[in-house]
């Protein structure tokens, strides 16, 4: 397969998995604003690490408005919903060939209505009704492109792109959420605020998951163990890591060779599949967060070295 295949298939997934992703968090900061005193901005913008870039272009900071049009409409914001579903277009258009034409109508549909109702009166633009319509439209070209990809190549590297993005979101949102509903680190807290929990879950759409697999009350610990460790959620930390680790090895297989992108690939399935939450909070959540973080990112680069010529 040629390097700028692999590399249009490798980014359209992520491009595809922040846009839902990013659709989940604004949805669930949406809620929170009922619920909280006005610092939904400041923790969604930290998740992205564009504190500063949020700050410079919204003249009133920290308003839920600016956050949305920031994180969702602004084209200028490489991270924004528009931003990467343009850019899964773009890679997408170019490999019609490697995927099949229910993935690509389903995402074209969504780019053409996107950007439809956005050249229309923003003052009069639903946006919430517009997110929702991401996030929906989001797992319908995921579900189409599960049953009806050709399990080759090109499956494999949209789905180490996209399971890549979606375990270092998850990574993202338990470090920043975690850590602002309790700055001290320490699961034990007998004050809990159950509503701002439940919308941590909500951002990787696992509240109903926790009550089925815990069948108990909202536990910091617990919410952690399920957004890292567990392997059968599939967002999170274990699940993407090890579809990752999965993915690679079907190449290497394919390929006949294997590189340091596949050491990586293993040893950080291997962190997580080996951990115990009890010894995570003794190193520390945010440390261990803030590690793998940067391995996924190393892996990241690696995997450009390895396929894609970067």
């Amino acid at each position: 397969m040629l390097s700028s295949t692999a590399k249009n298939l490798y980014w359209m997934g992520r491009y595809l998995q922040r846009a839902k992703t990013t659709a989940r968090l604004i949805e669930a900061t949406q809620r929170m604003a009922l619920q909280s005193r006005g610092k939904e901005a400041e923790g969604v913008v930290a998740i992205f690490g564009m504190d500063d870039e949020f700050r410079q272009r919204q003249s009133q900071g920290g308003r839920l408005s600016d956050l949305i049009d920031f994180l969702a409409f602004d084209e200028s914001n490489p991270s924004s919903i528009i931003s990467s579903i343009g850019s899964a277009r773009r890679n997408a258009r170019e490999e019609r060939n490697n995927i099949t034409v229910d993935v690509w109508e389903s995402l074209n549909a969504l780019w053409l209505e996107i950007t439809a109702k956005l050249r229309g009166n923003r003052a009069a633009l639903d946006r919430g009704a517009l997110i929702e319509t991401v996030k929906k439209q989001a797992v319908m070209i995921f579900g189409a492109a599960q049953v009806t990809l050709l399990r080759d190549e090109a499956y494999n590297f949209f789905q180490i792109g996209s399971f890549l993005e979606r375990g270092d979101n998850t990574a993202r949102i338990l470090d920043v959420k975690f850590h602002r509903l309790l700055p001290d680190g320490n699961p034990n807290t007998e004050e809990l605020d159950y509503f701002a929990w439940s919308e941590v879950l909500a951002c990787i759409g696992a509240v109903r998951t926790y009550r089925r697999i815990y069948r108990s009350s909202l536990e910091p610990k617990k919410i952690a163990d399920l957004m890292m460790l567990r392997r059968d959620v599939p967002r999170s930390v274990h699940h993407c890591l090890w579809m990752v680790d999965m993915a690679m090895n079907e190449l290497a297989d394919a390929y006949g060779t294997r590189g340091e992108a596949d050491r990586l690939a293993g040893e950080l399935h291997a962190r997580v599949r080996y951990a115990r939450i009890d010894q995570i909070f003794d190193i520390g959540l945010h440390e261990f967060l803030g590690d793998l973080r940067t391995d996924i990112a190393t892996l990241s680069n690696e995997i450009g070295r390895q396929f894609l010529l970067d």
